[in-house]
């Protein structure tokens, strides 16, 4: 009787676990599928600005080259090419992202209308600033309004194709995430620990029960779309608050967290992964447990998230490394130059260190 009060217990738990997981079906049949409209090219980010110079170099270097006489010739002429061509570009970029939620409510096709507009008034603006300064003796409007368009058209093709080929990535990096994160064994010692507490503290089961099911729901949330780190903080918060059930005193946890970072912007789930890879290479190999440190902290216009913990004898063990080159990947694709990441041994501790602009 007492196994079969122990299983119809057990069963209950697994039921409950499975009502608060979200299901599939829970949106409306007669909901037709939303319309968003999005941004193909985004002129406010430090690498797209870095790009685009350096792209409008090279085009004005290698179109001087066919008229010049030799590199003297060709080096004067390039100078005088920047001298219109570089104000120009720059101001294209400050007005594409001053107006960039004007134009990600406009259709594809007219965004990219709207790009090669901008670039040739951009051209007329780089040929008249060369004709006022005396640098002209017949400005070639044509030409500059023609060359501004065509190089913004390239630009936005090549920041598009760049956004197409994240795709592919984005995706590849989401399903090794899930593997690495959710891992079966995870599952099955938390719901065992769930049924553990269940006859002796069914409060504490409840609320683990829940803290998993937070977990699940954001892993099956597919968007995609940045979050904000307040938000990855509260579910590694949930993520800790589990294994503190299966550890106890072995996972020592401090937080030394900054209000001013949570407004920074993030892969989803980004976090977590690294608090459980300090969990498992810290905490899991060791008697004695570890300790893990989250922090964050705004520096001026970034933010700057550790995550640290101690390794048995001082001595961390490599593994594959498959959930870093994870985070740093997706990392990489939303915050492109301006997202830093840094992982290493250091004293018998292990951190991972990211920089992201707020």
């Amino acid at each position: 009787m007492e196994s079969k009060s122990g299983f119809m217990k057990d069963t209950q738990i697994l039921s409950a676990f499975q009502e608060l997981l979200p299901s599939q079906d829970s949106r409306p049949a007669d909901a037709g599928p939303a319309v968003t409209r999005r941004l193909v090219f985004d002129a406010c980010q430090t690498g797209v600005v870095l790009r685009a110079v350096l792209f409008v170099e090279v085009c004005a270097g290698v179109a001087v080259a066919f008229v010049s006489h030799d590199i003297v010739d060709w080096v004067v002429r390039v100078a005088l090419v920047t001298g219109g061509a570089l104000p120009a570009t720059l101001a294209w970029l400050l007005i594409a992202c001053l107006s960039k939620k004007v134009i990600a409510r406009l259709a594809p096709p007219m965004q990219y209308l709207v790009a090669v507009l901008l670039g040739a008034a951009a051209g007329v603006y780089g040929c008249a600033m060369l004709s006022w300064s005396g640098l002209l003796a017949s400005p070639p409007w044509v030409a500059s309004a023609s060359s501004g368009a065509l190089w913004s058209f390239m630009l936005v093709a090549a920041l598009v194709l760049r956004s197409k080929g994240e795709m592919p990535a984005r995706t590849s990096a989401r399903l090794a995430e899930l593997q690495s994160r959710i891992r079966p064994h995870f599952l099955f010692n938390t719901l065992n620990s769930a049924i553990a507490l269940v006859r002796a503290e069914p409060a504490k089961a409840e609320s683990l029960l829940e803290d998993l099911s937070d977990l699940f729901r954001e892993a099956l949330n597919d968007s995609g779309e940045p979050v904000r780190l307040g938000e990855e903080i509260r579910l590694a918060r949930r993520y800790l608050a589990i294994e503190e059930v299966r550890f106890g005193e072995r996972l020592r946890v401090q937080w030394a967290l900054d209000p001013e970072a949570d407004g920074a912007q993030l892969p989803p789930l980004l976090l977590q992964p690294l608090v459980e890879n300090a969990v498992r290479h810290g905490v899991e190999p060791s008697s004695a447990g570890a300790d893990v440190r989250i922090s964050t902290q705004r520096r001026g216009s970034m933010v700057v998230i550790k995550v640290t913990n101690t390794v048995p004898n001082g001595q961390g063990v490599q593994g594959q490394g498959l959930a870093l080159q994870n985070v740093r990947e997706r990392l990489a694709l939303l915050h492109d130059v301006q997202g830093q990441f840094r992982s290493g041994f250091k004293d018998g501790f292990y951190q991972v260190r990211m920089e992201v602009p707020l």
